[in-house]
């Protein structure tokens, strides 16, 4: 980024001073070619180092750039029957934002606002549902759902926008146990769960949950004589036994649908998920249990089914 800076400026910042200029005429094709490739390239190096500046201000720089550069060109061979480079660069502005932020309305209403100029939405419309497909088949996830991916924060789809009278996971959540801490022996934990029904418990520190230890993998090892054994230990060794099944923190989120809980009971052999925060998936909110999810499925044991009510039973 230093070299960049030394040797070419314009790269460095938001860069609106040059978006003006484009938007004015005032930058030759050579030079706006060469930011263009220049600030991608810097861009893409601040988000992988994550020291990242932001997103808005690059797309609309590169997206003035690239279509200043196309509207030079085309203005330069057909020049009675093209605008000049500025209002390609708008457009050029508007499609970029709209493929790399995927909010194609959103492009077309901040370029009206800007330009309070009519002519300019047709084509500005095309370009956009353009760009958004294009992105969209190149990239599957959109850049904001990435970046929110990586801090930690599992934001829900379009996908987990289902119906209502699909039952999703707070319908069964009950109220989370007392955690049990990485470093509390085997046999405090055993006095901790022998007075219950849970098949597996959560397992926190002082940042949050750590993952899930199985009520029998407890009992196993205070049978074997392993009594000073610590949790976090016998975790390792869960992980290592339970190799044809994902023991990587499972967990749900309340809005998420209750088949995707069962699903995730199948992948990871837990029958007890903790059911976590999105904005913090070390934060537990409560349990969801299989008995609770099938009970939400309307589901009972044999001996619980009132059969009078069913007659063809």
């Amino acid at each position: 980024m230093g070299l960049l800076g030394y040797f070419m400026p314009q790269v460095l910042g938001v860069g609106y001073d040059q978006v003006e200029r484009v938007l004015n005429g005032d930058v030759v094709l050579k030079v706006a070619v060469l930011l263009v490739v220049l600030k991608v390239i810097a861009t893409s190096v601040a988000y992988s180092s994550g020291n990242a500046g932001g997103i808005f201000g690059p797309s609309l720089f590169i997206g003035s750039m690239v279509g200043a550069s196309v509207g030079a060109v085309a203005h330069q061979f057909f020049p009675a029957s093209t605008a000049g480079p500025g209002a390609y660069a708008l457009v050029g502005m508007g499609a970029a934002f709209a493929g790399i932020v995927r909010t194609p309305l959103t492009s077309v209403i901040m370029i009206f606002e800007v330009t309070r100029d009519y002519t300019i939405i047709v084509p500005l419309m095309i370009s956009n549902l353009i760009a958004f497909y294009i992105s969209q088949r190149l990239q599957k996830e959109p850049i904001y759902e990435a970046l929110a991916r990586q801090d930690g924060l599992h934001l829900p789809t379009r996908y987990s926008r289902i119906q209502w009278e699909v039952p999703l996971v707070s319908s069964a959540t009950r109220k989370a146990p007392p955690s049990l801490a990485p470093a509390m022996t085997v046999r405090e934990a055993t006095d901790r769960v022998k007075d219950t029904n849970l098949d597996s418990w959560p397992v926190a520190d002082e940042l949050g949950l750590v993952g899930m230890v199985r009520t029998r993998h407890i009992t196993h090892a205070m049978d074997r004589g392993r009594e000073e054994m610590t949790i976090e230990r016998l975790m390792q060794i869960a992980r290592r036994s339970d190799s044809d099944v994902s023991v990587d923190s499972p967990h749900v989120h309340n809005d998420q649908p209750l088949s995707r809980a069962l699903a995730r009971m199948r992948d990871n052999g837990h029958k007890v998920l903790p059911v976590v925060s999105r904005a913090n998936a070390r934060i537990v909110l409560g349990i969801v249990t299989l008995g609770d999810i099938l009970r939400a499925y309307g589901v009972e044991s044999a001996d619980q089914l009132d059969y009078t009510d069913h007659p063809d039973l």
